[in-house]
């Protein structure tokens, strides 16, 4: 009881003629006295009767025999950047069966199947009859523990916990991550911030935003439908202080049941996944080439092959189509491979490795999350630096490609991606990286690759909203060997006049589609039905550009910049 329930309790005196006295004695009592000696056992009782009221507030009567416990096992809430719950905990009650106190197990366990009408006894059975502890059943319902409590059996123990609820289900899976039974966290933000979760008071506030992690999530499902891919990812994130507001990985679960997390199929392919990505290095390469001074947009490159041989192995160019002589810009656009290896090899090895390792797709990068993906380890060499400049043999996750992306286009500007919101200071632009102009150029030819015909990526051009970007495919390797399966990726940047998101596309192994109709975006409404082509531009920039035509809206709404 609190001083201040005290405070409200009020005592008035009064005073009385009425006088008792003793015989034989001289000790008058007064009724005051009396009146004022039952008043404070009245307030005694008032204070005890108050007390049980309080404990009585969690609508659940504590036995005196010793069969209700409460679990102390506090989580703090996880809410999105709007303030919306993403995880809740919630008081439950858990019930388990003392063996050792049970009197008549054959009675116990028809009124156990008379609560529990669909539930399989057969094994809980066999546990009656033995003497070690066990659950009965995990958050039963307040109907089921009425009926339990009114049995009177002792070997009932009742167990009231705080637990996690989570209202969004899949949504969230890969980011937010599980807890065990003991409360502790095992993956995702739960187990990267499991003693600040335990400890703090206020929710955790995250970058997600519910709304667009909802629309990106379905676009995701409906494509992996239709592309029959065997996963995919998607990151969203603001390019000026990397806040992600959107991460989706597929397959996902349903955190309130839950899964396996070393399943194959469930890793999170956003930041765990390593792969090689293609033709999205080649941005890479070209914003090297600027920012070491070798190359400029115009810069031309003349009598470039079909293919060259590096250590008696052909480097080819995909497309037979793309012309002998190129600018750099051209050589981007048209995303060749052979005018690729050319800007990196004007460069060295030491100034291109350097300039990835600025831009941070080498090294594991520092996340919120420990499901983060180390990148595979390689010697350079000539040929490397040849097949590593249109991004083969060469690897990284799309959570370092979107951080990439996001340098090369807000400016030259370093950033840390993160899912915690932070305070409008902790997220400002701390140094910058890249030279002048950099950004500038890059960002102009990025664009071009969506508008222009010469570009791969033209299902992305969404009018009005600027769509830049660069695609990739790439053969996995299987036992050291590439194999027919791709993984097609689009790096895209929006809005290209002052860029403001990068949005990753990443499709695991997708197959051509013959019956999805495609639209084209020059404003001919032409259509397209099917397609034989299993690369980036037919796939992935199809996603992202549905995508960006859901999402947009919203991000022009909620996350306009008022200076």
């Amino acid at each position: 009881m609190s001083e201040n329930n005290f405070e409200r309790i009020v005592i008035e005196d009064y005073e009385s003629e009425f006088l008792y006295k003793k015989n034989k004695s001289n000790l008058n009592i007064t009724f005051n006295r009396i009146a004022f000696i039952f008043f404070v056992f009245l307030i005694i009782c008032s204070i005890y009767s108050i007390r049980v009221v309080y404990l009585g507030g969690l609508n659940i009567a504590k036995e005196k025999n010793n069969n209700y416990r409460i679990k102390s096992n506090y989580r703090a809430d996880i809410i999105d950047n709007n303030g919306g719950f993403i995880v809740k905990s919630v008081r439950t009650i858990d019930v388990g069966i003392n063996p050792n106190l049970v009197k008549d197990k054959k009675k116990l366990l028809v009124n156990l199947k008379l609560i529990f009408l669909n539930k399989d006894f057969s094994k809980k059975k066999k546990k009656i009859y033995k003497k070690k502890f066990f659950y009965l059943k995990k958050k039963i319902s307040h109907e089921q523990y009425e009926k339990l409590r009114l049995l009177g059996e002792k070997s009932i123990i009742f167990e009231e916990k705080l637990t996690r609820l989570y209202p969004q289900e899949n949504l969230f899976s890969h980011v937010i991550g599980q807890i065990d039974n003991d409360n502790n966290g095992i993956s995702g933000i739960e187990k990267f911030f499991d003693y600040e979760l335990k400890t703090r008071k206020e929710p955790l506030e995250l970058t997600v935003d519910t709304d667009i992690q909802f629309l990106v999530r379905e676009e995701l499902l409906k494509f992996e439908d239709i592309f029959r891919s065997k996963g995919s990812a998607a990151i969203l994130m603001n390019v000026k202080n990397g806040n992600i507001i959107s991460m989706v990985s597929l397959p996902d679960f349903n955190l309130n049941k839950r899964e396996k997390i070393n399943d194959e199929k469930y890793i999170n392919r956003a930041t765990k996944g390593v792969y090689e990505l293609g033709s999205v290095f080649k941005t890479f390469t070209v914003a090297a080439g600027i920012n070491e001074g070798e190359i400029e947009p115009g810069t031309i490159f003349e009598d470039l092959p079909k293919s060259i041989t590096c250590a008696g192995r052909p480097i080819r160019e995909y497309d037979n189509e793309i012309p002998a002589n190129l600018t750099a810009e051209e050589i981007l656009i048209r995303s060749g491979n052979i005018g690729s290896v050319r800007i990196a090899q004007m460069l060295g090895i030491e100034k291109f490795k350097n300039f990835l390792e600025k831009i941070g797709v080498l090294k594991k990068i520092e996340f919120d999350i420990e499901e983060v993906g180390q990148p595979i380890p390689f010697r350079w060499g000539k040929c490397k630096l040849a097949t590593s400049s249109f991004g083969h043999g060469i690897t990284t996750t799309p959570l370092q490609l979107a951080k990439a992306y996001a340098i090369i286009s807000n400016g030259g500007y370093n950033i840390r991606p993160t899912l915690i919101k932070k305070n409008i200071s902790e997220n400002k632009i701390k140094s910058k990286i890249l030279n002048d102009g950099v950004s500038k150029k890059i960002n102009k030819m990025l664009r071009k690759i969506v508008s222009t015909k010469e570009g791969t990526a033209g299902f992305a051009n969404i009018d009005g909203y600027q769509v830049g970007g660069k695609t990739g495919t790439a053969q996995k390797t299987i036992g050291g060997k590439y194999s027919k399966n791709k993984v097609n990726t689009f790096a895209a940047v929006f809005p290209t006049s002052k860029p403001q998101y990068v949005l990753v596309i990443l499709l695991d192994e997708p197959k051509p589609s013959k019956d999805y109709i495609y639209h084209y975006n020059d404003g001919s409404g032409w259509k397209y039905k099917g397609t034989a082509y299993n690369t980036a531009g037919w796939t992935s920039v199809e996603v992202a550009g549905k995508i960006i035509e859901k999402i947009g809206p919203i991000l022009a709404t909620k996350y306009i910049e008022v200076k």
